[in-house]
């Protein structure tokens, strides 16, 4: 946990003003007993009523100054944690922003959102204890102890044999529950994970009918969480009542030897009355240790996992020496590409060779697992090659900036995202400064129009989260708009036609062909008829290319592909 503690540095003066203001909070409250002492001793005792009044009105003056210090302390201590908060939350986004596939893959969707959230805040309310007990808690245990000497040393032997039966207890209650906050979290970890899957997955649970094995699901992650939180709780639940036993035994003492001293003649009621207090105050420093006990554990258990994600060194990183483009604009090249998925023994696509230019349509076609889709990924560099070279504008796709690399791409994923926004902030998700005029251009060309002004609000109507209020081939004309508005040199569609049909499908090709007619273009379909117009065509077949040339060459030539023709077209279409 002290590794995040550098997070503070732009909270520095507020830290000192609060650990200034704990100290003279702390003082007021050890020089209050002492003061009490005086005027039982001097002033009631002799019955000395303008003394009981002096102390007393001074004493009034310290608690306030006391209390302002508290408050003002709490504030900025809050204001502190929370700007730490923020600070943590915007770094660990802007890292995971950065995190290839791969890295991801490493942690998991779910256990990222908890330790954004939950393991932050876990923390933050840490760090807000530690600023306002830091300094207060060893303060008042050390300075009642002096105190308390001060008044009778004798007396004294008692909280010599109190102080280590508390940090006894406090150090056994602190060795057991630390295993069990690792627990807790990993379990929250799961919990969010299932929840996850049942709010994103809920058509598919009701179409086969799966509400209730979702429940059981739901039930056993919150139950292995509840119970687990509910031993924690168990365990810090009896940390207090020893305590305050402690705390009841020793004032029991305190009073039966004191009233022996006094009756002996060797202490004044009113010492045994303020030894009473440091005694209590010491207790209770202890206490405030307790309780930062049974939060750190926890804590350091987030911190832990908050730090594993901030060390990951992404897998795929920017080049120190940047190269520049040494061919013409939108010119990608592969040579000899193999890759396999981290953990696979086997590569998905073996001696992958072929290029693609300016004012051409490459299209990529084959059979489920072909490795269609991994070719596709590998351009953006959402995974790094295993063997070979990708080069783009006649560079290696890894001496080139990740940001420069993009911005030629206009990508369509096989799966079209929308985001919760108008239809105009998602096109222009493609272009941040995209004037209305190219949306509509952009939205005219990927057929989107019609829909989009039959809706309440045409460009300014909101799609819903996950782009629930939209059908799939809306969403995929709008992710191909977004595309589209970017402009770019290279436009890449990953099976982006399927969930359009065929007359749309025929008039969006037609449009794009003009559109793009500058561009690099690199279609994945499953549709012949998406394919059967492409200057190449790339057949694919087991992660291996078995044919490249036109729809007419490779009918004669490539089997695979005679077959993959045969299952969609009549022998008439195919003659």
């Amino acid at each position: 946990m002290i590794k995040l503690f550098k997070n503070l540095k732009p909270f520095k003066v507020p830290i000192i003003f609060v650990l200034i203001l704990v100290f003279f909070q702390s003082l007021s409250e050890l020089y209050l007993p002492t003061l009490m002492s005086d005027i039982v001793n001097n002033g009631i005792v002799n019955g000395d009523t303008d003394y009981i009044l002096k102390i007393g009105g001074f004493m009034i003056l310290v608690a306030l100054g006391g209390t302002i210090c508290t408050i003002t302390a709490s504030f900025l201590s809050s204001k502190v944690a929370t700007g730490f908060g923020r600070n943590l939350r915007k770094g660990l986004f802007t890292k995971v922003e950065g995190f290839s596939i791969e890295d991801f893959d490493k942690l998991g969707t779910s256990s990222l959102i908890t330790r954004t959230t939950n393991d932050i805040t876990q923390v933050q309310q840490v760090i807000v204890i530690i600023m306002r007990m830091m300094i207060s808690a060893p303060m008042m245990c050390i300075g009642g102890i002096i105190m308390a000497v001060s008044k009778d040393s004798k007396l004294s032997i008692i909280i010599v044999v109190v102080i280590p039966v508390l940090i006894g207890v406090i150090a056994i209650i602190a060795r057991k529950g630390l295993p069990l906050f690792k627990s807790m979290q990993i379990k929250l970890d799961k919990l969010n994970l299932v929840l996850r899957e049942g709010l994103t997955g809920i058509r598919v649970i009701r179409a086969f009918n799966r509400n209730d094995h979702e429940r059981e699901r739901f039930n056993e992650a919150n139950h292995d969480l509840t119970n687990t939180a509910i031993k924690v709780n168990k365990l810090m639940a009896i940390l207090m009542p020893l305590m305050m036993l402690v705390m009841n035994f020793t004032t029991i003492a305190i009073i039966w030897f004191g009233a022996k001293r006094i009756d002996a003649g060797n202490m004044q009621v009113g010492d045994l009355m303020a030894f009473i207090q440091y005694v209590m105050q010491i207790m209770f420093s202890l206490i405030m240790v307790s309780m930062m006990f049974v939060m750190i554990p926890r804590a350091s258990v987030s911190a832990v996992r908050i730090n594993e994600v901030l060390d990951i060194v992404p897998v795929i990183n920017d080049p120190k020496d940047i190269k520049k483009a040494v061919s013409k604009k939108g010119y990608v090249e592969f040579k000899n590409v193999s890759f396999n998925y981290p953990g696979s023994e086997s590569s998905v696509i073996r001696d992958i060779s072929f290029s693609a230019g300016p004012g051409e349509t490459t299209a990529i076609i084959g059979g489920t697992g072909s490795g269609k889709s991994t070719i596709i990924n590998l351009i953006p560099r959402f995974y790094d090659i295993t063997s070979g070279s990708i080069l783009i504008n006649g560079v290696d796709l890894r001496d080139m900036s990740q940001d420069e690399l993009r911005s030629k791409i206009g990508f369509v994923p096989q799966k079209a995202v929308l985001f919760t926004g108008t239809i105009s902030e998602n096109i222009r998700y493609g272009k941040e400064y995209a004037t209305e005029d190219e949306i509509k251009r952009a939205a005219n060309i990927a057929q989107a129009t019609d829909f989009i002004s039959n809706m309440e609000e045409g460009f300014n109507s909101v799609i819903a989260q996950g782009g629930t209020n939209v059908s799939g081939g809306q969403k995929q004309r709008l992710s191909i708009a977004r595309a589209l508005v970017r402009r770019p040199e290279i436009y890449i569609f990953d099976d982006s036609f399927s969930a359009l049909d065929f007359k749309t499908d025929a008039k969006l090709r037609a449009v794009l062909k003009e559109e793009t007619k500058d561009s690099t273009v690199i279609i994945v379909a499953q549709r012949v008829s998406t394919v059967i117009d492409a200057d190449r065509i790339i057949v694919l077949d087991e992660g291996n290319i078995v044919g490249v040339g036109t729809h007419k060459e490779l009918l004669t030539s490539c089997d695979v592909y005679h077959e993959i023709v045969s299952s969609q077209l009549s022998e008439e279409e195919i003659a």
